[in-house]
């Protein structure tokens, strides 16, 4: 008898630690939720996510996941709180969702990630300034702004109607194809142009690039920041007034979370708030990502090898060196 009761006692012991060790653990605040970031698919977004998430984990100590969706999925996420942090927001593409969850206060703009970004019709910089280096003479050196393009038409021959110029275009079903075209309407280029929609990214890249390998002449849609861009030396065709295309050419592509982050991880919040790069920056991932096979957390790591003068101003020196001991 007296041995069941000293089993009985040790198993109320037993479970008095279990009670007491938990509310400990909840009294002490160490347990740190997961932060959730969004995961829209495309590399540069990527880039960021692991660049950030590796800096929180290593440095602040947070877990962090990413969760993948469509724009619609994932700024409802956002709403609702069930995705923490979105690292590359592009406002003029998402509106009227972004608008409404501004005006309702459910999400946080944290910081302007980077600005230098542009989407519309670029050419080969060698077109206009030439190349001494490959023996290419500027065919194009008066080529500066959309309109002047009327003056190129031959040089930029559609090879299946030779009385007209072509202009490679985003591809069918992207926003953006429809308001380039609209756009190049607007100056009276349709005139002198047929508007060409590739099937797919990988055809607009793969046609720029033969030419690129040539020397030959070249014009068409592409954006940054895209592998592209950090692979050739092109340049943007800027524009003379507002068209349809001009709203979405350059936008503030921001940081942005649910609201609840500032008080459940001000620290992180913070570091979030003074992340800034560049559209440079991600064009060197992302062209390193496709020339080496590399994946989103390596073009990380070697971003974080490489410009430690950079992220380093946006973490506490403490919080730094957590991170560059564990990379």
């Amino acid at each position: 008898m007296k041995q069941k009761s000293l089993v009985f006692s040790g198993i109320l012991l037993l479970i008095a630690m279990m009670i007491l060790g938990g509310c400990s653990g909840k009294a002490s605040g160490n347990e740190k939720e997961p932060i959730i970031f969004a995961d829209e698919s495309w590399a540069s977004l990527r880039f960021h996510n692991e660049v950030a998430g590796t800096i929180i984990q290593e440095g602040y100590g947070y877990e962090t996941e990413q969760r993948k969706g469509s724009a619609a999925a994932i700024l409802t996420g956002l709403r609702q709180g069930d995705i923490d942090v979105h690292m590359e927001l592009w406002k003029q593409n998402n509106k009227e969702a972004y608008h409404d969850g501004m005006e309702s206060g459910d999400y946080v703009k944290l910081s302007v990630n980077f600005d230098d970004n542009y989407q519309g019709l670029y050419v080969p910089t060698y077109v206009i300034e030439g190349d001494p280096e490959r023996g290419i003479e500027p065919m194009a050196p008066g080529l500066k702004n959309i309109p002047d393009l009327a003056d190129y038409k031959d040089l930029f021959q559609d090879p299946e109607d030779k009385k007209k110029g072509r202009i490679i275009g985003a591809i069918p079903g992207w926003e953006v194809s429809e308001l380039t075209f609209e756009t190049l309407k607007v100056y009276g280029l349709d005139e002198h142009y047929n508007y060409f929609r590739p099937g797919s990214e990988a055809a607009i890249n793969a046609s720029l690039a033969d030419a690129y390998k040539n020397g030959e002449p070249w014009i068409g849609y592409n954006y940054e920041p895209n592998w592209v861009m950090g692979k050739y030396d092109m340049t943007p065709l800027l524009e003379e007034k507002d068209t349809p295309l001009s709203a979405l050419a350059t936008q503030d592509v921001e940081i942005i979370s649910h609201k609840s982050l500032p008080e459940r991880a001000p620290e992180v919040t913070e570091f979030l708030k003074n992340y800034q790069t560049s559209s440079k920056i991600a064009n060197d991932a992302l062209n390193y990502m496709q020339k080496e096979d590399a994946s989103a957390h390596e073009a990380a790591i070697k971003f974080l090898k490489e410009q430690e003068a950079l992220w380093t101003e946006w973490v506490p020196e403490e919080v730094a060196d957590k991170v560059k001991e564990a990379i």
